[in-house]
């Protein structure tokens, strides 16, 4: 059976390191498809677990001289305390490294010519490079056994030449002598250079910590006690991992939910914004669902959990986002191909660098060339290219997650940036989605059929039968003696008719409702009196159900479904972004028309069947259109499979989470011009990351190699290249991060 896990892989240093471990679990058999985030330090594999097992994938990572972290009840807790623990080991050197590298540096400018100082320098010099840079080499060693190079081997290269030529000319000076050439010391710039790179590499850590944070906080809202009420009637706090469904649970105020259920007495008002992205607390009463991770505020209540564990909306969520951030963008494709090969073509043109130098300046060529050699080995930087794309996918996607807006991977995310056409489907999406009857006309003595029509209406499928229903159900009186269940048992040849309504025989008469094309099919007409009524309806943004009994119109009920407060305000929004909207609906031409008009849609659809949205959708598409489709993910199905971008929308548990493109956790159809924002914020973000990575090393590695000095003297200093480095790492995730500041100063999150 085909599995889909995200792993946490311990051991990476740079770019170069998640694409040899992308191509090692790749190469395992059974495995489908893996890729490995240097940013979020994951792997996301989809594997046949009849032909390899978690083990087995653990145990290729490791033989490659990285870990995986699979063995554990929980994994994600076991990689946050492993990547804490590698933190502070890396916060500790890089202390010691900066504390032996300023006394070397500054004995090297200004007590170099003292022999004390020169090996005062050489040992602090060695306690920096080999004790506090002793990762560098140490991960070299282990890469190298396995054939591979990564960051790591440059940086153990460079310094490690730096040291090597500094101790031989401080322990035999006479061989430069003897030829005329003064011997110089290096021991500052390996000193220095470690320094600077363990910063980077501490700063990068602590950015990459920032760029993770919206799934720790979704994941802190998981509630680590949970308390069971037991059956003789006491309540009892145990660990959330103890709760089952069916167990009745107490929810005390100021408590956050701790797994999904359904309220069965009492009555509060709970916070859903870490959810839904929605401010306004929803009040909660029997009947209700209530979300693993929100906060209910004053009242208590118990409800009966119905799922627990991973099954919880929360869990769901917190795995939509984790695959999303795990994800790869089509132009990730692109940066790995360059990252697994561009640790060895640095070192091949700094060797060819020291190789030039050597040759065409005789005179100070093997000097020159050796510290142009170090520099460009120190300043190439495949962490650039390779924390590009992810960091800015990662923050994203975190950023959408807390507004509520779930994006199913970053290919998503490049396709919304192009939509320029919006479909939205009218009932629950542009209205509430929560009809109810307004008006109703009956002829004359017929009246205690009100129950046939909620019998009905009750066994049909459209969203405008339940509230039809419940009226009906409700104004059932002394009027008929039968109840509306017993009528529901007694009709027969039931049949909805798509787009239409519905049909069924009771006591030998058939009855329709549904609208005005079905009845006239059945050869009904209407009086001129529910001909005049119904008119007024629809110029009043009111959907009309008719209902019949043989050929002859019983009644006509107003249905009306009220226009979401946002959703004016929605599609102006994406007018001003250059989107056009347009509707479809399966109600009347008028009804249809006048939602239109209070949105502010210039085009819609009237009438149309379920499946004809999607044909519609591909028209659109044939025009040229980019199609972004926006329904419930379940009566939309065919035209949502048909859109470029899939928008699910809803609240609660029946969302389509699995198979929308992005899902909207509310209700608000705000969310949708928020959503294509991000997704233009995001590739804009990953675009200028690229710029800036791509910039750098074909700006810097030229310096590095000297192309400079034949026009001005200049020759870049190795301590410089490892400022560089370490800096240009540090400022494409600072570049991410401020994404979330920019996307959350054009949108107020509601």
């Amino acid at each position: 059976m085909q599995k889909k896990e995200i792993f946490p892989v311990t051991g990476l240093g740079c770019a170069a390191c998640a694409a040899r471990v992308n191509k090692v679990l790749s190469s395992c058999d059974g495995v489908e498809d893996a890729n490995v985030n240097y940013a979020s330090a994951t792997a996301l594999v989809t594997y046949d677990d009849s032909r390899c097992s978690p083990e087995s994938l653990r145990k290729a990572v490791e033989e490659a001289g990285y870990g995986l972290i699979t063995d554990v009840e929980n994994e994600e807790e076991a990689a946050e305390a492993e990547r804490l623990r590698q933190y502070r080991a890396l916060r500790r050197q890089t202390a010691g490294a900066l504390a032996g590298a300023v006394p070397v540096f500054v004995l090297s400018m200004f007590f170099m010519d003292l022999r004390w100082g020169q090996w005062v320098t050489f040992v602090l010099s060695t306690l920096v490079v080999f004790v506090f840079g002793r990762r560098f080499f140490i991960n070299t060693v282990k890469q190298l056994r396995h054939g591979a190079v990564n960051m790591d081997t440059l940086v153990a290269g460079s310094t490690g030449v730096a040291w090597l030529f500094s101790t031989f000319n401080l322990l035999f000076p006479e061989f430069w002598l003897s030829r005329g050439i003064e011997p110089h010391l290096y021991f500052e710039a390996a000193s220095v250079i470690i320094a600077f790179i363990l910063i980077g590499r501490l700063l990068e850590a602590r950015a990459k910590r920032k760029t993770t944070g919206a799934i720790r906080a979704l994941m802190g809202l998981q509630p680590k006690t949970v308390t069971v009420l037991a059956e003789d009637g006491s309540a009892k706090e145990v660990p959330i991992q103890w709760a089952r469904p069916g167990d009745t649970i107490i929810v005390r105020p100021g408590e956050r939910v701790a797994v999904d259920g359904t309220v069965i007495s009492g009555e509060s008002y709970v916070d859903e914004s870490m959810l839904s992205g929605e401010p306004v607390p929803v009040i909660k009463q029997a009947g209700a669902q209530v979300f693993a991770g929100t906060i209910n505020q004053k009242g208590s209540f118990r409800f009966r959990a119905d799922k627990t564990g991973s099954d919880t909306m929360l869990s769901q969520i917190i795995r939509m986002v984790q695959d999303a951030q795990g994800s790869k963008a089509p132009v990730q494709n692109l940066v790995d191909r360059i990252a697994s090969v561009f640790v060895p073509i640095i070192i091949g043109i700094a060797v060819l660098v020291f190789a030039a130098w050597w040759i065409f300046a005789p005179q100070d060529g093997f000097i020159h060339g050796l510290l142009s050699m170090i520099t460009v080995l120190i300043i190439a930087c495949p962490c650039a290219l390779g924390l590009a794309t992810p960091t800015a996918i990662i923050v994203g996607v975190g950023r959408g997650a807390r507004s509520g807006i779930l994006v199913k991977d970053a290919a998503s995310l490049e396709v919304a940036r192009k939509v320029d056409t919006v479909v939205v489907d009218k009932t629950g999406t542009l209205t509430e989605g929560h009809p109810e009857v307004v008006d109703q006309c009956w002829m004359p003595g017929t009246e205690h059929l009100r129950p046939v029509l909620a019998a009905l209406e009750s066994l049909s499928e459209h969203p405008l039968a339940g509230a039809v229903t419940k009226a009906m159900g409700a104004d059932a009186n002394a009027g008929s003696s039968v109840g509306i269940q017993e009528i529901q048992s007694g009709i027969t040849s039931f049949g909805n008719i798509p787009g239409k309504g519905v049909r069924g025989v009771f006591n030998g008469v058939t009855y329709y409702a549904g609208n005005m094309d079905l009845l006239r099919d059945a050869g009904a007409e209407p009086s001129q009196e529910l001909l005049a009524r119904s008119e007024v309806w629809l110029r009043e943004a009111r959907t009309v159900i008719w209902f019949a009994g043989g050929t002859r119109i019983l009644a006509a009920v107003a249905v009306t479904d009220r226009i979401k407060p946002t959703s004016a305000e929605a599609v102006a929004k994406l007018r001003e972004m250059g989107i056009h909207t347009v509707m479809l609906t399966g109600d009347n031409e008028s009804s249809a028309a006048a939602v239109a008009r209070q949105a502010g849609i210039t085009e819609f659809r009237a009438g149309v069947l379920p499946q004809d949205k999607a044909l519609f959708v591909k028209e659109l598409q044939a025009a040229g259109h980019k199609v972004a489709m926006a329904g419930d993910g379940i009566n939309d199905s065919a035209a949502l499979a048909q859109a470029d971008l899939s928008i699910a929308m809803g609240t609660g548990s029946d969302i389509a989470i699995d198979t929308a493109m992005i899902t909207i956790l509310s209700s608000d159809l705000m969310k949708i011009p928020e959503a294509v924002r991000l997704s233009q914020l995001t590739v804009k973000t990953i675009r200028e990351n690229l710029f800036w990575a791509f910039i750098y090393n074909i700006i810097a590695i030229p310096i590095a190699a000297g192309v400079l000095y034949p026009v001005n003297g200049f020759l870049l200093n190795p301590m410089i290249g490892g400022a560089a480095m370490a800096l240009s790492s540090v400022s494409v995730v600072s570049n991410s991060l401020r994404l979330s500041n920019k996307f959350g100063t054009q949108f107020v999150i509601k």
